[in-house]
């Protein structure tokens, strides 16, 4: 008997080696090579024979201009969702493979059953679970409430069979729930290892690709929030969507962060209900909800997501530190850049904040990836510090350099119009991105540094 050949595969990079070593040279991480069986030349032949090529159809490729190409043949369609179709850049691709990752519990599963049962009202939609039985699909949607006349479902975690049933059925949208229990027959290792996740993948995203089905992946992700599985299977796909929340919160958060049709870092927000997830349409409604009586600390910014501006609250609190090395605390933002923007507090406005704790969060649990924050976490700071509340109408933005200067960020003429229509009269932001016609019941006031801005409270 021919003995059964392996190969050894990073986790985070895929890079294989002929044997087992400490570190990557690829991408220098440590103890991630993992040990995996190759499939046999006579199966490889086989798999490539029923699928040949991958992006497309056809057994011979056609050379033709980038000019020639037809796009109306591949028309985008809508998912019923006007959320999850702004994060995925406009609705639904044919051939596109997407996907969606989260902890447990923050929604995945019921999100798709929601859209895949209002897809199945007007075209061909398959479901497979591997996970969960089809009595407990149903029950759950029959608590949703859905429509799931004319869903297809399917309980199978074999590859290949999937691929067979969805060859009869031609259906438009498919899912697949999750890629970590499906197995591809040819590969000798144990479903969620490294070479069936990625064998498994590149078979139904070859499958996606030369049949135009829009295919949904779910995906598992580790204790520290990334993506289960090997590195390559984010390369394959085409759109990957993280589904974020607190179990015990109301909201859930849909961040794109990476997709070939529209723009990344596209947010979309749902409220968690009895009747699953639905859409929330002005998202800078709910994270405003603010006390009446103003509070030292607090102040709202605008932030720019994907597409377009969202309004949080930014809080913070300054006290007096009994431990020799004072905590800095950062919810929603990044740890160090907090520990940056104290410098330059100190150093370019006269703060002294080195015997303080200090601690900020962003209200509602949205994570804040842009530089545009720094201005108006540190007012909030300053406003915590001198124990003096700041106005309830008052919103800032704005980057702050190292040498105190504060720098213009995008989109700034719409951050101040859609803080215009939530109500606030006052705004703090960088001279050059006011206006050049001043908008009624607004006052803009534009500052260069940041001893400007101090001044300006």
């Amino acid at each position: 008997m021919a003995k059964a050949k392996s190969a050894y595969v990073c986790n985070d990079c895929g890079a294989d080696y002929s044997k087992w070593q400490g570190q990557c040279t690829a991408c220098n991480a440590w103890n991630t090579l993992t040990e995996i069986r190759l499939s046999s030349a006579k199966a490889s032949s086989a798999r490539g024979a029923r699928y040949e090529g991958y992006a497309g159809a056809g057994n011979v490729a056609k050379v033709q201009d980038l000019s020639e190409v037809n796009l109306d043949e591949m028309p985008r369609f809508a998912s019923g969702s006007s959320e999850l179709d702004r994060v995925l850049g406009g609705g639904l691709v044919p051939g596109s493979a997407i996907l969606i990752g989260g902890h447990p519990g923050a929604g995945k599963s019921t999100l798709l059953l929601q859209t895949m049962c209002s897809l199945a009202q007007r075209m061909s939609a398959l479901y497979v679970t591997g996970e969960e039985s089809l009595q407990q699909v149903a029950l759950r949607a029959q608590r949703l409430g859905v429509n799931s006349n004319n869903l297809k479902m399917l309980s199978e975690t074999s590859v290949e069979q999937i691929c067979t049933t969805a060859e009869q059925l031609k259906p438009k949208v498919l899912v697949v729930d999750s890629i970590q229990v499906m197995h591809v027959d040819d590969v000798q290792s144990a479903p969620g290892s490294v070479s069936q996740v990625r064998e498994a993948a590149a078979y139904l995203t070859r499958f996606a690709k030369q049949t135009g089905t829009v295919l949904f992946l779910v995906g598992h992700v580790t204790k520290d929030g990334s993506l289960a599985g090997p590195k390559v299977l984010e390369h394959m796909i085409d759109c990957s969507l993280q589904l974020e929340g607190d179990s015990d919160g109301r909201f859930r958060t849909l961040r794109s962060h990476k997709n070939r049709f529209g723009a990344v870092n596209e947010l979309g927000v749902f409220a968690m209900l009895e009747q699953g997830l639905k859409e929330v349409k002005n998202p800078s409604s709910i994270f405003l909800n603010r006390g009446e009586v103003p509070s030292p600390g607090s102040l709202v910014m605008v932030v720019w997501e994907g597409t377009r501006p969202l309004l949080v609250e930014v809080q913070a609190l300054v006290d007096e530190s009994h431990m020799n090395n004072p905590r800095r605390v950062a919810v929603g933002l990044d740890h160090n850049r907090l520990a940056m923007l104290l410098a330059v507090l100190h150093r370019h406005g006269g703060l002294q904040t080195g015997d303080q704790d200090v601690f900020v969060n962003v209200v509602g649990g949205v994570k804040v990836l842009e530089t545009s924050a720094d201005l108006a976490l540190l007012l909030s700071v300053v406003s915590s510090f001198r124990d003096r509340a700041l106005p309830q109408d008052l919103i800032v933005f704005g980057e702050v350099g190292l040498s105190g200067e504060i720098r213009p960020v995008p989109n700034g003429q719409e951050r101040i119009k859609e803080a215009a229509k939530h109500g606030f009269r006052r705004a703090i932001v960088p001279k050059a991105n006011v206006p050049k016609q001043s908008l009624e019941g607004m006052t803009v006031i534009g500052v260069s540094q940041l001893a400007e801005a101090l001044e300006a409270l």
